[in-house]
């Protein structure tokens, strides 16, 4: 893994911890651990924090 996709899986983590309080996004091989029931404005936020990190990175 490069320096841009570690930077990339950073923050994708950060963002699921934050906006839809994933404790990984790693998949652990099991239904209860790896499926989550999540509000509509969880994903809405997490898309929208994604989103905006890209705009970020554009800009640079």
């Amino acid at each position: 893994m490069n320096a841009n996709e570690k930077k990339m899986q950073k923050t994708l983590e950060r963002i699921a911890a934050q906006h839809l309080d994933f404790e990984t996004l790693e998949t652990r091989k099991s239904d209860s651990l790896d499926f989550y029931d999540v509000s509509v404005w969880g994903v809405k936020a997490a898309l929208e924090a994604a989103y905006q990190a890209g705009q970020n990175v554009a800009t640079k």
